[in-house]
């Protein structure tokens, strides 16, 4: 993302609810992936879960640059 990519995203969110929505998955995947990344070992369902959850964040994160193209041209 760009550098001023947090000020149109708080722009943005309050008139676009699908925008919000992967704005919070992408952080709550986040925040699950940190939690997951401290640990020492995972299980085998754990770390596919991980990488589950990896792909998740990187397809908001995609979806979300999409919208955010569109609005800074």
């Amino acid at each position: 993302m760009e550098p001023n990519d947090e000020a149109l995203i708080s722009k943005l969110v309050e008139g676009d609810p699908v925008l919000k929505q992967l704005v919070d998955d992408h952080r709550n995947y986040e925040k699950l992936l940190e939690e997951m990344n401290r640990r020492p070992h995972l299980s085998p369902e754990e770390d596919l879960e991980r990488k589950r959850l990896q792909k998740a964040k990187l397809a908001g994160k995609d979806k979300i640059e999409r919208i955010l193209a569109k609005h800074r041209d």
